[in-house]
């Protein structure tokens, strides 16, 4: 004989099409001694019925994969071998192999969703009566220690308090991405450490993410992977660089992304964790930690989270993943190698050429001003600055051509020693024009809010490469 019921029955009080099948089950228990009901809200329910199994816990629930109540199940040697959902007599009549059953009854009725298919309970159940298929080494701590403090002991912080990683913020993190939990997206420097999609979930919990997130951090790991973006350059130099991100297309709108107002600055989720997202993976599996590998002189905000949406509002504008190859509608990640804001004001610049001008003259500040073809920069367009080039019909390419022909300076002005700064280019580019920028060193990007005659500058890393090696990286964000 199976040690299991021939028939169980899950249900709920809270459920009027289980109260419609209580008397069934009254049947089914005085006709079988092993019927079982399995009752999710309500231990005493069917009222006045022996032997119901309490599933608060809803763990019965789970195994058996109950998503509607009352659910009917046939066993037989301890398999399940038929099922109904809801009330149907000529399935139960099936299931049951009882002809008459529930004669008097309406025919149809639909049920209830179970308790176990809530919002908010899968991941919970998953671990607590499932495998969770998390294969990371877990962290032991003390049912009286802080998890929060966990962390920072740990040495798992940026120095901001971190979202603890249980195992059910974790799956709920991997259910963001279709991509299994133990693919290798890459190896994260300095110590060149495996980095699966598992490990990219936990840090994303521990930054504050959401689950849709989740493509976003995984093509800006993979960007940053690039060779010519040179993540371990970038972690190692005492330069105050880090890695910028910049997000196009719909993705960013569906995941609420700013691009507007405080397009740089703090308040919205989406830009401040999935920049953290990056910035904790390559401290925690790659180990790229302050006064070791990184060995910034000064550093930067840069360094906790730099990312932002472009704004893509004016149909007339070709956004920067567009002009970096990509087909208009197409979510990507550019990542750039860049520092902090620096401020560009011009409030009475009305002309577009005088505005390259003027904005030439910001951008000739950068690293110094004496310095030139070492660095790139990106240019942030804000509402009020781009209004003014676009009412003269300027699009991207004419703003580009325009700015970087204005930082074309004489070579006299700025070698080393001229003016009496000891800084400066070689002696041998004396009697040449030299621009700013090499070409493609500069990038345009329109974001901010209608606040005012306000730009920024994001300086690049003044590397010491040539210009060929050390590249922004674009891809694309796939499901």
């Amino acid at each position: 004989m199976s040690s299991q019921p021939s028939l169980a029955v899950f249900a709920k009080r809270d459920c009027p099409t289980c109260e419609l099948v209580a008397p069934i089950m009254r049947t089914l228990a005085a006709r079988d001694p092993q019927f079982k009901v399995y009752s999710q809200d309500d231990p005493q329910f069917p009222d006045g019925l022996p032997g119901v199994i309490d599933d608060r816990e809803l763990g019965a629930a789970f195994r058996h994969h109950i998503e509607i109540v009352p659910t009917l199940i046939r066993f037989e040697n301890g398999a399940e071998v038929a099922r109904t959902e809801g009330w149907d007599a000529r399935e139960w009549r099936r299931v049951t192999g009882i002809a008459d059953l529930g004669e008097g009854l309406p025919a149809l009725r639909p049920g209830c969703g179970s308790k176990s298919v809530e919002p908010g309970l899968a991941e919970y159940l998953q671990v607590r009566f499932g495998d969770s298929g998390i294969g990371s080494r877990k962290v032991e701590y003390g049912d009286y220690d802080d998890e929060v403090e966990v962390c920072f002991e740990r040495g798992w912080s940026d120095g901001l308090p971190l979202v603890p990683p249980t195992d059910v913020r974790v799956l709920r993190m991997l259910a963001g991405t279709t991509r299994k939990p133990d693919e290798v997206v890459g190896l994260i420097p300095p110590n060149l450490a495996e980095c699966s999609v598992e490990k990219v979930a936990i840090n994303a919990v521990m930054a504050g993410c959401k689950p849709e997130y989740m493509p976003v951090v995984l093509a800006s790991i993979e960007a940053a992977l690039e060779p010519v973006f040179t993540l371990h350059g970038l972690l190692a130099t005492t330069y105050f660089s880090s890695p910028i991100i910049i997000v196009n297309g719909p993705i960013a709108r569906r995941i609420g992304m700013n691009c507007g107002l405080n397009a740089l600055g703090q308040g919205n989720r989406a830009n401040a964790t999935i920049g953290r997202a990056l910035q904790l993976i390559v401290r925690n599996v790659g180990g790229g930690r302050p006064g070791e590998a990184d060995r910034a002189t000064l550093g930067g905000p840069g360094k906790y989270t730099f990312c932002f949406a472009e704004d893509e509002s004016d149909t007339g504008w070709v956004p920067l993943s567009v002009s970096r190859g990509f087909a208009p509608g197409t979510s990507t990640v550019t990542l750039f190698q860049g520092e902090g804001v620096q401020g560009f004001v011009d409030q009475k610049s009305r002309a577009p050429d005088d505005l390259a001008r003027s904005l030439a003259m910001g951008l000739n500040a950068i690293g110094h001003p004496k310095m030139a073809l070492s660095q790139r920069a990106i240019l942030v367009l804000s509402p009020e600055h781009h209004a003014i080039f676009a009412e003269a019909g300027w699009g991207r390419r004419q703003i580009e051509e325009a700015i970087y022909a204005a930082t074309v300076r004489p070579g006299a002005d700025l070698v080393a020693g001229a003016h009496g700064v000891g800084e400066g280019m070689p002696a041998s580019m004396a009697n040449q024009p030299v621009p700013k920028f090499n070409p493609g060193g500069l990038l345009v990007v329109r974001a901010g809010g209608p606040a005012g005659l306000f730009s920024a500058i994001l300086p690049g890393w003044i590397a010491g490469r040539n210009h060929l090696e050390l590249q922004p990286v674009t891809k694309e964000i796939k499901p």
